[in-house]
């Protein structure tokens, strides 16, 4: 009836428990990099690394500016767990297999998730290096019944029908303006609705436009589904997306999005998105 699972509760398991026969320490925090920003993971101290090719069952990232490595270590002295590199849908993945990292995360003794991501922006107030805090998503594939959680719902985890509309933690989202206040980034920080497509293509103008309408601020092709598994788990889920490129709605305009300049913005910014986010982990508690 079911395609055969790989992302099922024992399955994690014996992945959660090769990785915590080689730490010495269980992570209380998870921390996923988005495109260009895996030096959020550079941070940690005394690291031990792991490469994705070496931990059983586990996907394989393929895209550039991912580099396919989890990272253990602290960070302000609270033990962290990073993934350099996440996984896509465009990569041909099942959603199911794309959100594992999220499950093994779990059964390692995260509580709290911050999910990074370079985004495109929607809202026209929005300037590329902006932050934004993700209150809310819309998930398009989800909506068409691409679901991470679509199939036998592994009790262990959590509930059949799990509430999303408090998602993203709304403490967490305070204390991110308050860090950012802090620091004296909040110039730059925005709030808004993060929408999430399948790519590997970037949208048309018709398409943002339409994406505009329907309420998002950004848009982009990670995160959501990584959110959907965090808290059917039952953990607190912090997001922020770094605007990297502004999405073209004109049919007048000569800009073409591309990957590049992703990657340029994500550098540029990256520092202080470092620091932020390094700043709200040691405020964080558990």
């Amino acid at each position: 009836m079911f395609p055969e699972s790989t992302t099922g509760y024992e399955e994690c398991k014996a992945t959660a428990d090769w990785l915590l026969a080689q730490v010495p320490v269980r992570p209380l925090v998870g921390i996923v990099c988005g495109s260009g920003l895996g030096g959020l993971a550079d941070m940690l101290k005394d690291p031990l690394v792991i490469n994705y090719k070496d931990i059983p069952d586990f996907p394989q990232s393929t895209v550039h500016g991912h580099a396919g490595k989890l990272v253990f270590g602290t960070l302000k002295g609270k033990a962290c767990v990073c993934m350099k590199g996440r996984f896509h849908l465009y990569e041909g993945y099942p959603v199911q297999k794309t959100t594992l990292p999220i499950r093994v995360f779990k059964l390692l003794g995260v509580e709290t998730v911050i999910l990074t991501n370079a985004a495109g922006g929607l809202n026209q107030d929005y300037e590329v290096g902006d932050i934004m805090v993700i209150k809310d998503h819309i998930n398009m594939p989800g909506l068409a019944g691409n679901n991470p959680l679509v199939g036998p719902n592994y009790d262990r985890f959590g509930v059949r029908f799990p509430c999303m509309s408090d998602a993203y933690d709304r403490g967490l989202q305070q204390l991110a303006h308050e860090v950012a206040g802090d620091l004296g980034y909040s110039v730059f920080m925005r709030e808004g609705v993060y929408l999430v497509v399948g790519g590997p293509s970037f949208e048309t103008i018709a398409e943002c436009r339409m994406l505009r309408l329907l309420g998002a601020d950004a848009v982009g092709m990670s995160t959501v589904h990584e959110v959907i598994v965090a808290r059917h788990c039952g953990m607190k889920v912090l997001a922020l997306s770094l605007i990297t490129n502004q999405v073209v709605a004109d049919y007048d305009s000569e800009k073409k999005a591309n990957h590049e300049e992703v990657l340029e913005t994500g550098e540029l910014r990256a520092k202080q998105l470092e620091k932020l986010v390094s700043n709200i982990v040691s405020r964080i508690e558990h």
